[in-house]
């Protein structure tokens, strides 16, 4: 299956996925706009545990109008962004074109399947520590593997050939029976570790372990997003809280990706992460404390932050 496949956000996610199936021989073109002279003129290089590459020449461009109509489409922009995919998209569509979101939290595929059609989409899942140290450079932490899956449906032919050509690029890649279920799962690391490293003070998934207060909000936290899901009607098994912590336990000291953002400077996905989880889990009847408490903290700094210093005077 020689797809010819965009890559619309190309941060850390984006950028390593889409440099390892340049690398491994697929028609990749990239979304880059301020990183794009750099990358023209330097490449992509991808290293760190289990990676060490680097993609010389890539397809980069500054509008998806450059890039035309392709197969499948990456969608690796922060779920804030989600309001300029309506713009960015329809350049890249032809009449078969798949959108595979490998955003965080949910609501991604509902707002993809409401603009360009439910057919269309897939969704995956990243299990993997990355972080884009320069505009050219990915570093890989921990090696880990993808997860995709249908919107809405059992996986078919398409999933399994777009699974084919992962894998033949170098990129462990599973079928998930259940997207929607697949999804809970993930929160189940993202809830505690993204909100407690920025709560916390700026501790990585080593310290906030190592801590045994934050140990039990952790554990805490991932039993309520497990009941959440079960509520939910994706059964989600109790066992996947202890999965994490033992995975988690096994990584070199890692900074989220929410932290990174929030050191940055950069608005946060509360809602994805938190509020839509915690929306729904609220709707099915789940009672879930503190997730409601990561969130209004989360979302109270969020704003603050966005609002301009008032001073005052005596």
């Amino acid at each position: 299956m020689g797809l010819r496949i965009a890559v619309v956000g190309s941060g850390a996610i984006g950028g390593y996925y889409g440099a390892r199936l340049g690398y491994g021989g697929s028609d990749v073109h990239f979304l880059m706009r301020g990183d794009l002279t750099q990358v023209r003129e330097k490449g992509l290089y991808v290293r760190g545990r289990g990676e060490n590459f680097r993609v010389a020449k890539v397809n980069c461009y500054n509008s998806t109008k450059e890039i035309g109509p392709c197969d499948l489409i990456l969608i690796a922009v922060k779920a804030i962004s989600n309001a300029d995919l309506v713009d960015l998209i329809p350049p890249l569509l032809h009449e078969r074109t798949m959108l595979l979101t490998l955003q965080n939290g949910l609501g991604n595929e509902e707002f993809l399947a409401a603009h360009f059609g439910a057919e269309r989409v897939l969704g995956g899942l990243c299990f993997i520590c990355l972080s884009r140290i320069s505009r050219t450079e990915i570093e890989c932490y921990d090696y880990g593997h993808i997860v995709i899956g249908e919107y809405g449906r059992k996986p078919g032919e398409r999933i399994h050939a777009i699974a084919s050509q992962f894998s033949a690029c170098g990129i462990k890649c599973g079928i998930a029976e259940d997207l929607a279920l697949e999804r809970w799962r993930k929160l189940v690391w993202n809830i505690p570790f993204n909100g407690l490293s920025i709560l916390a003070g700026g501790l990585d998934t080593a310290a906030i372990l190592a801590d045994e207060a934050l140990h039990r909000v952790t554990l805490g936290l991932m039993n309520e997003v497990i009941d959440a899901a079960n509520k939910c009607g994706h059964a989600l098994e109790s066992a996947a809280a202890l999965e994490q912590i033992k995975r988690t336990g096994n990584m070199s000291a890692y900074k989220p990706a929410t932290l990174l953002d929030w050191r940055a400077g950069k608005p946060l996905e509360v809602e994805a992460i938190w509020g839509e989880p915690l929306r729904r889990a609220a709707a099915a009847g789940a009672n879930t404390p503190k997730l409601e408490m990561v969130y209004a903290l989360l979302k109270a700094l969020d704003a603050k932050r966005a609002q301009p210093e008032k001073e005052t005077s005596r």
